[in-house]
């Protein structure tokens, strides 16, 4: 591959996991993601956000899972307990806790 396409793909994967991470965040404070657009209906219901979760979970794992096959550090965005959770890979209690740094 070229130079070019190298930093194209690795810019690629940033934008990304870039977003991935917002959703992600978006969806732990229980704010509007793409997510409630496709099912409008369903945020009367309780359980719909640990769904959403779930859902936003598994996007930044695939796209962290798949940068990582490429040899792409995705981690530069993420702090070192965030990156732990993502390799972790299983969403908990403590992931949707401690996602954010304590504030000092």
């Amino acid at each position: 591959m070229s130079i070019q396409m190298d930093q194209d793909i690795t810019k690629f994967f940033q934008d990304k996991l870039q977003r991935a991470k917002i959703t992600f965040e978006r969806a732990v404070d229980c704010k509007h993601t793409e997510f409630d657009d496709l099912y409008p209906y369903m945020g009367e219901h309780p359980q719909f956000f640990w769904y959403k979760r779930y859902v936003a979970w598994q996007e930044l794992l695939t796209i962290a899972g798949i940068a990582e096959e490429l040899g792409l550090d995705w981690t530069t965005n993420f702090t070192e307990s965030q990156v732990g959770f993502v390799k972790g890979k299983v969403l908990e209690a403590k992931v949707l806790d401690n996602w954010y740094p304590e504030e000092e």
